[in-house]
């Protein structure tokens, strides 16, 4: 048996959650506040400037995050947790785009990516939209971007593998947003709870305690919700909410140590999403186009069991994994192209591997072959379309191409 170091941030969220919270609990435990900041810097955003400063919750010394943006006429939403600028109202894709052009370290793009895909994916059900056509308002403004991003960057600078959290507090009554007044927690917030199973506690103050931004980078990014785990305690943060509430600690707290696992497992992969269906009334030419079609609505992969169901009667179970964020055009085309009556689907994590693509020449004909750890897999209608013009066996055609791609890695 093997066995391996991993460091873990668990982030208590008893008193709520909003991603200036959550950035400034980072830094009070240690990460270097120019170290986040250089990776910010990567962003093609520079209306804003960030700082830092020790204050006090109830008696407990925290660090708070201050996000001023350049220009923030609008009206500004003072919550239990977090200052929103109302100024700048982008769309997912637009943010998307941004954070792909970005100059960022790999894991904190793919973390902040992932954060914002799960809050499009919420905000388009709630919205009755396609996530492209998600507009952010709180969470599309500078500072929230800023936030998001940072957290992300922070977990980097202090090498954090894996999230773990505590049940997240939310309050009652009523809150004032972008589209009015909304029953507390927001409806982003309760939604986003509700893609993971989230355990939350009430209490009976009116301030917007979690905020969605808040929830959305511990949704996307933490691997379970409970209790804290058994870990060697290295460090403490506590980072301040904007309001001091009299007899209650407005922090976010966390506390980072080395977890020790009897067996080595891979880091947290990327969330996707898994939708089957089981159908005995279609044939198999349906099934094969099912599939096509699928893969050609954007899924990573698609495939077909053959299964018995009831009666005796040989059926197919049709399998589609694909991005959450195209969950519904995705469930749409398995729905419409099998007829079936129902789906079910659930969330589960992967972990693609490195791979990249080269092309070989046989004979005159261009074959591509993706490439991964010393393996070499040949695109099969390429080597097909070449065997038919060439005159040679598939499997020739096939081997060659391999054996071309290896030697030229």
């Amino acid at each position: 048996m093997t066995s391996r170091s991993s460091t873990v941030a668990w982030f208590h969220c008893g008193a709520g959650t909003a991603g200036d919270m959550t950035l400034a609990a980072l830094i009070d435990a240690g990460a270097d506040p120019m170290a986040v900041s250089a990776i910010l810097a990567g962003l093609d955003v520079d209306d804003y400037a960030l700082t830092f400063e020790k204050t006090q919750r109830s008696g407990v010394t925290a660090t708070r995050a201050i996000v001023g943006v350049f220009g923030a006429h609008d009206h500004d939403e003072k919550s239990g947790g977090q200052t929103h600028h109302h100024v700048h109202h982008r769309t997912w894709l637009d943010i998307d785009q941004l954070l792909i052009k970005a100059d960022l370290p790999q894991r904190v793009r793919d973390r902040a990516r992932l954060v914002f895909s799960t809050l499009a994916k919420v905000e388009a059900r709630i919205h009755g939209v396609e996530p492209s056509e998600v507009e952010f308002h709180e969470v599309g403004s500078t500072d929230a971007i800023v936030d998001i991003v940072g957290v992300c960057a922070a977990l980097e600078v202090l090498g954090i593998d894996s999230l773990t959290c505590s049940p997240i507090a939310v309050g009652c009554g009523q809150i004032t947003t972008a589209h009015g007044q909304l029953p507390n927690p927001a409806p982003a917030v309760t939604a986003l709870c509700a893609l993971r199973q989230v355990p939350v506690i009430g209490l009976d103050d009116t301030r917007e305690l979690a905020t969605p931004t808040g929830v959305a980078l511990m949704v996307a990014l933490a691997d379970s919700f409970g209790p804290l785990p058994a870990l060697d305690v290295a460090k403490v943060g506590y980072g301040a909410g904007t309001a001091d509430i009299p007899g209650r600690a407005n922090v976010v707290k966390v506390v980072i140590g080395a977890r020790h696992d009897a067996t080595v497992t891979p880091n947290r992969g990327e969330m996707v999403q898994l939708f089957e269906a089981n159908v005995d009334d279609v044939t198999g030419e349906v099934i094969a186009h099912t599939i096509a079609a699928l893969l050609a609505a954007g899924a990573y992969d698609a495939w077909a069991t053959p299964i018995v169901m009831k009666k005796g009667r040989p059926a197919f179970t049709v399998h589609a994994l694909c991005d959450p964020i195209i969950g519904d055009s995705i469930a749409h085309v398995l729905i419409n192209e099998t007829g079936t009556l129902g789906l079910r689907g659930s969330l589960l994590q992967r972990w693609p591997q490195q791979r990249h693509d080269v092309v070989v020449d046989i004979d005159g004909y261009e074959i591509h072959v993706k490439m991964s750890n010393g393996r070499a897999k040949v695109e099969h209608d390429d080597a097909q379309r070449a065997a038919k013009e060439l005159g040679l066996p598939l499997r020739e055609v096939l081997s060659r191409a391999e054996r071309a791609a290896l030697e030229n890695s």
